[in-house]
């Protein structure tokens, strides 16, 4: 079992039926995801853009707006508490997801490793799922960015739908232009992005710490008035506790695009590189960006603050953001303005790479022969431009948000794109659990891995059972009877919370019924097909790079380690 061939992993596909969508055997390897011309794409993605594209793909208004609605909602030490958790829930999510990538790069990322490793259908409903998440979050984020203008130019004066159709067409040139300039144009907009984050840290521990114009030394003050946790539904213990996994779901959906990641992995340059330094460091940017900027924040803002909860109606401007309320406190007067084009930097590069993602997805399910097969052309740039039509289409439905209800909306989605989210990362760790079997029943050590998972299988088997529950309970106010509002059943939030379930669920077991596929056995599953041609690949590299100097300097590593 050490080397199946590739004819007969082709013949096992064709066994599950998914013959009928596939891409021709001349065109495109459906084992490996490595295409002849015409259906190739160009790795383009440096280590420096990986790293960066990794890191400032999570940064962004879940964590700069977001976070401000799970301090009113929670107080300080439960959104720290929640986003260390989760956050450590993230990195065993990516952990196991690169330690797939390094074994078998594959241009259809980790749908193409959940039909190998696991299930044809897991593949289908996983690269399905994501693909309807992000055209719902491509529109929303351009959407967003036209309500963050609105702080400057009402709609009264200018119509929202104007700048929609502008950054519209702006992220679909960036997209066609290759993965070169993607490449080049998201390591920019990452580098703003954690600039802009450093600076705010920075500032809020220096606001802590008195340094502000009102020279107020806060420390934990507010921790310890009105207090660190805010009783949620009940009291006591039991609602600090229900407060704390209430503000799960907000950290939950600022993590969500971490995993982009994975979807480079078949434009990357020497992926079984570039992709366990990026991994490896999401632990250390975790506990910067995330943790660490949050329990600033707790300390200048009290979670009773009016300021706070004024913040929170507004949803998408700058005026929303917990950091802009604790600058404003302080008595600095000029920022949120300037925090605002910062804000709309962040939406523009997440729209940009959501539209990536969208592209890369249904590409790599036309890849796997789950898609119409034109999907898998791409032009001279190698980029998949059938793909990248298609998912661009679905970019008109931000011209439905353009109603003064364009808020709600935004919320709503939101609530639905981050059952998605935890779906893709139950996928994942599900794919590395049968890889992992897969790999013991052949007798395939850890030592031959490039990259191990750093919990290996039982870290993915804790993740996998906490992102379940979450998934499960993450609308749990819904079902809880109370003298207050709580009791009132918000169908259209339950609706928006839930739909993702019998969605992916529909998926899977349609699929399944239809393909009649079985689940991959660990000593049948292709752990081998098209491996040969990535060490050499590898190795090609390598000697073509042996002069290559890492940074010598203090100062140079410091910037290799942040970028």
């Amino acid at each position: 079992m050490d080397n199946i061939s590739h004819a007969n992993g082709s013949k096992g596909l064709e066994e599950q039926g998914l013959q009928d969508f596939s891409v021709p055997s001349e065109k495109v390897d459906l084992d490996v995801g490595q295409m002849s011309e015409g259906t190739m794409l160009h790795k383009g993605l440096h280590a420096r853009q990986i790293t960066m594209i990794a890191m400032g793909g999570a940064i962004g208004t879940g964590l700069i707006i977001g976070t401000g609605q799970g301090l009113a909602t929670a107080g300080p030490a439960s959104i720290t508490l929640s986003y260390a958790i989760v956050g450590f829930v993230v990195y065993l999510v990516m952990g196991a997801l690169g330690e797939m990538a390094t074994w078998i790069p594959m241009a259809s990322g980790f749908t193409g490793y959940a039909t190998r490793f696991c299930d044809p259908s897991l593949g289908f409903a996983l690269g399905w799922s994501y693909w309807l998440k992000y055209i719902v979050v491509t529109p929303n984020q351009l959407t967003a960015a036209a309500l963050v203008i609105q702080y400057w130019v009402p709609r009264e004066q200018v119509n929202p739908g104007a700048f929609i159709a502008i950054f519209m067409v702006a992220i679909i040139i960036g997209n066609y232009l290759g993965i070169e300039f993607f490449g080049a144009l998201e390591f920019v907009l990452s580098s703003v992005k954690v600039v802009v984050m450093i600076g705010i840290i920075i500032l809020c521990l220096v606001l802590a710490l008195g340094g502000g114009p009102d020279h107020d030394r806060k420390g934990f003050r507010y921790w310890k008035n009105p207090g660190a946790f805010k009783p949620y539904m009940a009291e006591g213990d039991i609602g600090k506790f229900l407060a704390v996994w209430a503000s799960m779901v907000t950290a939950t959906f600022a993590y969500l695009g971490t995993e982009l990641v994975g979807i480079t992995v078949g434009e990357a340059v020497n992926p079984r590189k570039t992709i366990p330094r990026a991994i490896r460091l999401t632990f250390w940017r975790i506990i910067f960006f995330y943790v660490l900027s949050v329990f600033l924040v707790g300390l200048n803002v009290p979670y009773n603050s009016p300021d706070l909860l004024f913040a929170n109606k507004k949803k998408t401007s700058a005026s929303a953001s917990p950091f802009v309320v604790a600058i404003s406190s302080a008595g600095i007067r000029i920022l949120p303005s300037i925090f605002n084009g910062c804000i709309l930097i962040f939406i523009l590069s997440a729209a940009n790479s959501d539209l990536y993602i969208c592209s890369r997805t249904i590409y790599s399910l036309a890849v796997e022969g789950q898609a119409p097969r034109f999907l898998a052309r791409t032009n001279a740039r190698g980029v998949p431009f059938f793909a990248l039509g298609v998912s661009s289409i679905f970019t008109l439905l931000a011209f439905m948000n353009v109603s003064s209800g364009s808020e709600t909306i935004f919320s709503y989605l939101a609530s639905f794109v981050t059952m998605f989210g935890l779906l893709v990362w139950i996928s994942i760790l599900a794919s590395h659990i049968f890889f992992v079997r897969a790999r013991r029943a052949q007798g395939v050590l850890d030592s031959a891995l490039a990259y191990t998972a750093p919990l290996g299988i039982q870290g993915s088997y804790f993740a996998l059972a906490f992102c379940v529950i979450v998934a499960l309970t993450k609308n749990f106010s819904a079902f809880i009877p109370n003298n207050q509002s709580y009791g009132n059943f918000d169908y259209k939030s339950f609706i928006t919370g839930y739909l993702g379930i019998p969605i992916y669920l529909g998926l899977y077991f349609g699929h399944k019924v239809i393909r009649k596929t079985r689940v991959v056995h660990p000593k049948s599953c292709d752990l081998y097909s098209g491996k040969d041609r990535i060490d050499q690949e590898e190795a090609e590299y390598m000697v073509a790079n042996m002069s290559s100097n890492r940074p010598k300097t203090l100062f140079g590593r410091l910037i290799a380690i942040l970028f």
